[in-house]
C-alpha cells in the first residue's frame, strides 16, 4: 500500500469515528452533532464521502494562492520558494483543516462554505509545513523530497535556509491579515513547537518509559501541533465556545500523531521511490522512532 493510500485510510477512519460519536460522549456534551456527519448532510446521496473529494473544491487554488503570497521580483529566491509548491504535495494538512472548518460552519448554522479567514488558515498551514520541510532537509542532510531533489541539494544549504525563512515570513504576514489576535497566538505556538521538537530530536532518553514519552512529545511538537492548532484556529473564527475549540484541537492532535506513526512505519516498509524521499532516513540518522521502540520492547519480552 502506497503512502497516499495510508493517508486516505487515516482520514477515512477519523471521518468515520467523528460520524459515529454519540451525543452522550462527555467531550461532545455541549456539541452533540459536531462531526463530519455535518459535512455529509450536504452530500446525502453518499453514505460516506471521500475526504479528498469533499475538500477538493476549497483547495483548487491552494498552490496558486501560496505563490501569490510569495510573489517577489528576485528570480532566484522566487524559484526556491516556489520549488515545493508545484502541486505534487499531498496537501493533507489543508484537507484536514478544510473538513474541520466546514463541519464547524454547518454546526454553527452557517453554510458549509469556508470563511475567508478559514481558507487563509488552510493555506498558512501548508506554508508552515513546507517551510519546516525545507529546514528539516538541511538539518538531516536529506537529498530528496516529494519525488525530486531536495531544495538544499539543488541550491545549497544557505539558500535553502533563507527560502524556508522567507516562506515562514510570508505565512506570518498572511496570518496577521486575518485580524484575529487569538488565531495569531494559536498558530504562532506551532513555530515554537517545531523548534522545540527539533531540539528534542537531538536528545535521547535512557529509560524505556521516558523514551516513549520523549518520542510522543517530539512527535506532537514536530507534526501534530500544526494540525491541532490549525483545527483550533478555524474553530475560533466560527465559535466562541472553548469546548468546541478543545474538541477541534484534540481531533487534530490525535490525527497528527497517528499520521506520524504511519509515516514512521512507512520509513521501514516502503522504498524511496514510493516515499518520495530517502527510506530508513531516521534509522540512518540514529533516531529511534515508534517501530524501533516497539521492536526493542518486543525483543526484550522474548529474552
Amino acid at each position: 500500500m502506497f503512502e497516499a493510500e495510508y493517508l486516505h485510510e487515516i482520514l477515512m477512519i477519523s471521518y468515520c469515528f467523528l460520524d459515529q460519536v454519540k451525543p452522550s460522549t462527555q467531550i461532545l456534551s455541549k456539541s452533540p452533532h459536531l462531526g463530519f456527519s455535518l459535512i455529509r448532510s450536504t452530500h446525502s446521496d453518499a453514505k460516506l464521502e471521500d475526504p479528498f473529494t469533499l475538500a477538493q473544491k476549497d483547495l483548487t487554488t491552494l498552490y496558486d494562492d501560496i505563490k501569490k503570497e510569495l510573489f517577489i521580483s528576485r528570480t532566484e529566491l522566487k524559484s526556491l520558494c516556489d520549488y515545493y509548491f508545484d502541486g505534487r504535495g499531498k496537501a493533507i494538512r489543508p484537507i484536514i483543516v478544510v473538513l474541520m472548518a466546514r463541519a464547524l460552519n454547518i454546526h454553527s448554522e452557517r453554510s458549509g462554505d469556508l470563511l475567508p479567514g478559514q481558507k487563509a488558515i488552510a493555506m498558512i498551514t501548508e506554508m508552515i509545513h513546507t517551510a519546516s520541510l525545507v529546514h528539516d532537509d538541511v538539518i538531516d542532510g536529506s537529498d530528496a523530497r516529494r519525488g525530486k531533489r531536495s531544495l538544499n541539494e539543488v541550491w545549497g544549504e544557505k539558500k535553502a535556509i533563507l527560502a524556508g525563512d522567507f516562506i515562514l515570513s510570508a505565512a506570518s504576514m498572511a496570518l496577521a491579515r486575518i485580524g484575529d489576535i487569538t488565531v495569531v497566538k494559536v498558530l504562532s505556538q506551532v513555530i515554537e513547537d517545531l523548534v522545540r521538537g527539533e531540539f528534542m530530536q537531538l536528545g535521547s532518553k535512557e529509560n524505556e518509559n521516558e523514551r516513549f514519552k520523549h518520542y510522543l512529545e517530539k512527535t506532537f511538537k514536530k507534526t501534530a501541533s500544526l494540525i491541532a492548532n490549525s483545527c483550533k484556529a478555524v474553530s475560533i473564527l466560527v465559535s466562541s465556545d472553548p469546548e468546541v475549540h478543545e474538541i477541534a484541537y484534540q481531533y487534530g492532535k490525535n490525527v497528527g500523531i497517528a499520521f506520524q506513526l504511519v509515516d514512521d512505519v512507512l520509513d521501514f516498509t516502503s522504498g524511496a521511490q514510493q516515499l518520495g524521499k530517502p527510506s530508513a532516513a531516521d534509522l540512518k540518522l540514529g533516531l529511534a522512532t515508534g517501530p524501533v521502540l516497539f521492536a526493542c520492547q518486543q525483543v526484550r519480552a522474548w529474552t
